[in-house]
């Protein structure tokens, strides 16, 4: 064999032998799954549950623009769909809805269903964490018992833990952009902050785990969650390698943490019916 092939052979192994490869691959609570309208077309609510069962997603937690999308999946697999109540009834709330107050009646109604495990995923900037339809959603989030999911960066996510310490938020995307130390801080200082990891490619750059995520997950192992975010229906169909790729990274964490992460933190939020 060449020098260079023997080379890349043990390169190979080494790399190989620094990923503990797991048994079998998770069971995943997918803490971030959307089923808007744009996806009805291409996927019926029965192919949506099964592209899901297809990825080990066992359970996922759903929000939809509109509301009606999380509803078809819900009233197929009741145990496995966690709703959320996203406050868009069409993309055209996404950037309004904190001061509409016609946003807030709409969101009231639909909570009387009694089925909701949150309000969101919302959009919202610092400039606005105190707009009065906010302040609502934080009175009803209290009152219900229920989560946020917010799509927020850390300045955002920070001012609305201090303002509303009583209200439960799941920090969608990690913020997006933020920091493996910056999001590890803010679990430190609120203990009513989780977080979900969707598109968060920087968790795993190439292939194999940052150091400065794994020290996060490390530390706070009981408050990450994984997600995809089909966002678009190209996500959709997708979402089985974007969730091997999440299985890959999760190999090489310790079991007992990548189960916490893959699904028991979610199972333990979000409890089935």
């Amino acid at each position: 064999m060449p020098h260079v092939a023997r080379a890349l052979l043990a390169l190979g192994l080494l790399v190989a032998a620094a990923r503990p490869a797991h048994a079998q691959a998770l069971q995943i609570f997918d803490a971030h799954i959307h089923y808007s309208q744009s996806d009805w077309d291409a996927l019926t609510p029965e192919r949506a549950l099964s592209v899901l069962a297809r990825a080990n997603v066992f359970r996922a937690l759903v929000s939809s623009t509109p509301d009606d999308g999380t509803l078809k999946l819900y009233d197929r697999s009741p145990r496995g769909i966690v709703p959320f109540l996203r406050p868009y009834r069409n993309r055209g709330d996404m950037a309004t809805w904190p001061h509409d107050v016609a946003v807030a009646s709409y969101v009231e109604e639909r909570l009387k269903r009694g089925i909701y495990r949150g309000i969101g995923e919302f959009h919202l900037s610092a400039g606005d964490v105190e707009a009065p339809v906010v302040k609502r959603f934080a009175v009803l989030a209290e009152q219900r018992n229920i989560f946020w999911q917010a799509h927020v960066d850390d300045v955002t996510v920070e001012k609305m833990l201090t303002l509303y310490p009583r209200v439960r938020i799941l920090w969608a995307h990690a913020g997006m952009s933020s920091s493996a130390p910056t999001v590890s801080g803010l679990l430190g200082r609120f203990p009513n902050l989780w977080v979900e990891l969707a598109i968060r490619t920087d968790v795993a750059p190439g292939g194999t785990l940052d150091p400065a995520w794994r020290a996060a997950f490390m530390k706070y192992p009981d408050r990450f969650m994984v997600g995809t975010d089909t966002w678009v229906t190209s996500r959709w169909e997708t979402l089985r390698e974007t969730m091997q790729a999440i299985q890959d990274w999760l190999a090489q964490l310790p079991r007992d943490v990548a189960e916490q992460i893959a699904y028991k933190n979610g199972e333990r939020l979000f409890p089935a019916p």
